[in-house]
């Protein structure tokens, strides 16, 4: 019994490693929830970093959907790379990860605002949860950008 509570234990602890993983905050002392915060950089637009904090419910067999994401520019953006991205209203999905043993997701979708030249990063749960879907947003305006520019060339020429 002594073998499987270790066996256990290693496992849940080895299941929260993520290279990616930023931070950790427990939720308590008599809980096996913690808060992770993870960093996720878009594929398409390595410029963007995003942070998202989710709790992670260690020995359960789905993690409550609650999340947070915060999205800024931090290297260089150009039009090149908003070519290369999905302009359809629902975006593109640009990471995601597993909740539950029971096709439980998070999400993180890439929607770009052509009028605003803005990307907005939406984060959210696929399953219902006490009669919402769990989400969040965040945005990354190019306005001061470099690219702001060149989109505003490309606009006047398509005109």
């Amino acid at each position: 019994m002594k073998k499987l509570i270790t066996a256990l234990a290693a496992t849940a602890l080895l299941a929260g490693c993520s290279d990616n993983e930023v931070g950790d905050v427990s939720l308590g002392l008599f809980t096996t929830k913690d808060i992770k915060v993870e960093i996720v950089n878009d594929p398409k637009v390595p410029g963007v970093t995003c942070h998202i904090s989710h709790v992670e419910a260690n020995l359960d067999f789905a993690d409550p959907s609650d999340m947070g994401i915060a999205c800024r520019q931090t290297g260089p953006i150009n039009a090149d790379m908003l070519t290369d991205i999905d302009r359809s209203k629902s975006g593109e999905v640009v990471f995601k990860t597993s909740k539950s043993i029971l096709f439980k997701s998070l999400k993180i979708r890439r929607i770009w605002d052509e009028r605003n030249r803005t990307l907005i990063y939406l984060s959210y749960s696929t399953k219902e949860l006490q009669g919402s879907y769990k989400h969040s947003m965040s945005t990354v305006p190019l306005w001061g950008n470099p690219v702001w520019e060149q989109l505003e060339i490309e606009k006047l020429n398509k005109d």
